[in-house]
């Protein structure tokens, strides 16, 4: 569930060193701030779920902090968009929802459809790295796949995973097993192509060690047909 904190905490440090949001989109933020809100409402419509509640209503604290810096230092018109995405998905839908499952939803019907939500919400957050797997793959090297992202998946999807297995909840399993798939493949994946950007590096400078000598016998020779031509 709550699981970019620490991808987070890097972005924003430098976000706010610069004084600037650069190239940084608030989508993640604000899709992960609509996912927290469901979770903690889904643990708060059904019994016995008060661990899911207090856990993401701290997600949402985060989030919101996040955001609110993401405002404050973007341009003026990165804003405006933040502004009004934020207002659509984080407000709208998410009023939506527990307006249209109070009024025509009761009991487990209810909870199970704020819990299918935010388990579609979640599966999307963890197939995120899927492209980055892809490129992985393709250029056989792990530089743009951060290990600690990778792990934090694996993590995060394994507790809450057993969490599910221990209350037989199979609305928070089913998202969770699949991070925890995910993060396991992309930490198999680092193990396999953690030394592909040494080697990718070392075989350009071997290249560009090869191609020297000849580049300075090709000189040498045109100095010395230089040297032989008659004046």
């Amino acid at each position: 569930m709550v699981h970019k904190k620490k991808r987070c905490r890097p972005t924003f440090w430098k976000i706010k060193k610069h004084r600037s949001t650069e190239d940084f989109s608030s989508l993640p933020y604000i899709c992960t701030l609509l996912n927290c809100s469901l979770w903690t409402y889904y643990g708060i419509i059904k019994a016995g779920e008060y661990l899911v509640a207090t856990v993401n209503g701290f997600g949402i604290v985060v989030e919101t902090i996040y955001i609110i810096l993401f405002l404050i230092y973007a341009p003026k018109g990165v804003r405006a968009k933040a502004c009004i995405l934020a207002l659509l998905l984080d407000v709208g839908i998410l009023a939506a929802a527990i307006v249209i499952t109070q009024i025509a939803l009761h009991g487990e019907a209810r909870s199970g459809a704020v819990g299918i939500m935010g388990a579609g919400l979640n599966i999307v957050m963890y197939s995120s790295p899927l492209s980055v797997m892809k490129t992985v793959v393709t250029t056989k090297s792990v530089k743009y796949m951060p290990f600690f992202l990778s792990f934090f998946f694996f993590l995060n999807g394994g507790v809450w995973l057993l969490y599910a297995i221990l209350v037989r909840d199979v609305i928070l399993g089913v998202p969770n097993g699949t991070g925890f798939f995910l993060g396991a493949m992309q930490l198999g994946l680092y193990a396999i192509y953690r030394d592909g950007s040494k080697r990718v590096s070392n075989n350009r400078l071997e290249e560009g060690l090869q191609h020297e000598p000849l580049m300075s016998q090709s000189n040498n020779e045109s100095h010395q047909k230089e040297e032989e031509r008659p004046i």
